[in-house]
């Protein structure tokens, strides 16, 4: 569907009319309209509508300039609506129909109440049970506001000034909850791909503060700190929290070994893709509405319209909405959007043998496998859905099993670390979990959340969340080879590592392959460095006590924005396959980039 037009509304519009300013109602629905097709300046002229029907389209949000200031009936059924707010414009509205609409919540139905004070029917029920429900909350909020100002008057003591910042809490809510819950925001169109500046809050080049290091493992120099993600770029955004980061490898053909140092990071609104050498922000991609958890590289084939082969890298983005953002990086802009799930997205991952597989976990408690397709010389792609795992709980892991990625996939759950058959020749397109992985012997033994997961090598997995104070590394093959029939199964334990006794979660963890090396933050703002290679040559007959960390990188003193920060967590640390550059996230808004000497 294109923009509307006076001759297709004159066409839908009642009565018949050869003058918009006559029509009394207008059917649009079924019309694939996005928002973007609701132009202000045609639909201003309508200056007797009162019936709008708007159902059945794919509205994403409602211009706030519409100018239908009679409207007494609008029907927005079955569309992509994520906020109500845009409704106040409507000020005689009386009847308002937004069942359909996934995003919306119920705290949407009392915002809608207040708003609209003349409404009588919302989805074809009596609203005046909401309105006076409505009523009676902002009744007792005034009058509780009013109480609380007259004891502090009275008290004589406490002076409030508008301009006054206030002291932030303990930064311990970051942590405590799975990310952030999914709840209905505004969702305007997506701002390009643009080449933009770092905003660069600290350049450090003394060395790290190392401890547990023998002297033999190399230095770790912090090249830059990054403030990237601010909202309105703003240095004193301490709040935007920073979720997931992800290198981009070396596509190249011929370039065995070759890493890039080009890192991608997710927080708050944006996406953002840094060049670590430098700490320039390469390109940025923001999503008004959008809160973005997970970000995952591929590299497509493509064929020009030369008939040449090329290979380019595509970023794939995702978060609140529950939609998947592809974004072509080195062109600058998004090629396209899958509605995944109706709920947010934990995390993302491509298959590492399929390079157009692409596995979604959401909070709707469901792993499902795409395909992208190979994209258009318009890099338009067609995504089509292959699998759908279901799980018991909330995933936010995914790791496809390194030496067989093509036939099964693991996935740490809030409620415990689970495994699924993925292969694509199997009938069964809906799958529930085949195996559930137990860690230590016990009746609680199950049922614990797994909120770290990846393969150290092509058997060894490291994970945590089980045990407080400890990462487990544990071997795949063995223990897949104890199954039988069994779908509980006790991991075969090859070593443990002593990590952070905070009761705190959703800390990830990341490995190195080709170096030995495990990682992983704390909330203290330190990145515990473990060498395991002498675990996976050697592996010790039985699990000793855990094993120290080689290294305990901390932030050089003073660091970032000086007395404005005083502590943060590092949730997420991620380096790239030869450990030359490691890039770490806190829930202060701050990248921070390592570099090996």
């Amino acid at each position: 569907m294109g923009p509307l037009s006076a001759r297709l509304l004159m066409q839908r519009g009642r009565p018949k009319s050869d003058r918009l300013g006559k029509i009394r109602s207008l059917d649009l629905s079924g019309m694939k309209l996005l928002s973007e097709h609701l132009d202000p300046k045609l639909l201003s002229r309508l200056k007797q509508l009162q019936e709008l029907d708007l159902s059945n389209n794919q509205l994403e949000t409602l211009p706030a300039n519409l100018g239908l200031s009679h409207l007494r009936v609008l029907r927005c059924a079955n569309n992509q609506l994520g906020d109500v707010t845009a409704l106040c414009q409507f000020p005689q509205l009386e009847e308002l129909s937004l069942e359909g609409n996934p995003f919306l919540t119920v705290s949407d139905n009392l915002k809608v109440s207040f708003l609209l004070p003349k409404l009588r029917k919302v989805n074809g029920k009596d609203a005046s049970s909401t309105c006076s429900q409505v009523e009676n909350l902002n009744r007792e909020l005034t009058s509780r506001v009013r109480m609380i100002s007259e004891e502090l008057v009275a008290s004589g003591g406490i002076q409030v000034r508008e301009a006054d910042v206030p002291e932030r809490p303990p930064k311990a809510t970051a942590a405590r909850e799975p990310r952030a819950k999914p709840v209905a925001l505004k969702r305007p169109d997506d701002t390009p791909l643009s080449l933009s500046p770092n905003k660069r809050v600290c350049t450090s080049s003394s060395s790290a503060h190392v401890e547990g290091s023998d002297g033999s493992q190399p230095t770790l120099e912090p090249l830059h700190f990054l403030q990237c993600h601010s909202k309105n770029n703003s240095p004193r955004d301490l709040e935007t929290q920073l979720w997931a980061c992800a290198f981009e490898p070396a596509w190249e053909e011929g370039q065995a070994g070759a890493t890039s140092q080009t890192v991608a990071t997710c927080g708050g609104e944006a996406v953002c893709v840094i060049d670590c050498q430098t700490g320039i922000v390469l390109h940025k991609y923001k999503a008004p509405g959008e809160e973005f958890f997970s970000v995952a590289w591929t590299a497509l084939t493509v064929v020009t319209q030369a008939g040449h082969k090329k290979r380019w890298s595509v970023l794939a983005a995702a978060g609140l909405r529950g939609l998947v953002r592809l974004l072509h990086v080195r062109a600058g802009f998004c090629c396209g959007v899958i509605r995944a799930h109706k709920k947010a997205i934990a995390t993302l991952c491509f298959s590492p043998t399929h390079e157009t597989h692409l596995f979604t976990a959401s909070y709707d408690k469901r792993i499902i496998l795409w395909d992208l397709g190979v994209p258009n010389h318009d890099y338009e792609f067609q995504a089509s859905q292959l699998l759908t795992l279901d799980t018991a709980s909330i995933p936010l892991r995914l790791c496809p099993v390194a030496s067989c990625p093509d036939t099964y996939l693991l996935a740490g759950c809030e409620g415990g670390c689970c495994c699924w058959d993925v292969r694509l020749d199997q009938p069964q397109k809906r799958r529930v979990c085949e195996v559930e992985f137990v860690f230590s012997e016990g009746a609680e033994a199950a049922g614990r959340r797994v909120d770290g997961l990846a393969f150290v090598n092509e058997d060894v997995v490291a994970s945590k969340g089980n045990s407080l104070g400890t990462i487990c590394l544990w071997s795949w093959s063995q223990t897949w080879m104890g199954r039988g029939k069994q779908s509980t199964l006790a991991v075969v334990v090859l070593a443990r590592l002593q990590w952070s006794p905070t009761k705190l979660a959703y800390f990830s963890l990341s490995t190195c392959p080709d170096e030995g090396i495990v990682l992983c933050g704390d909330e203290e703002g330190n990145v515990w460095v473990y060498d395991v290679r002498h675990i996976l040559t050697q592996p010790p007959p039985r699990p000793a006590a855990p094993q120290a960390p080689t290294q305990i990188l901390k932030w050089p003193q003073p660091w970032a924005l000086g007395q404005m920060v005083t502590k943060t967590m590092v949730n997420t640390v991620v380096a790239n396959p030869t450990f030359t550059y490691l890039t770490a996230l806190t829930d202060s808004n701050i990248v921070a980039i390592w570099k090996r000497q």
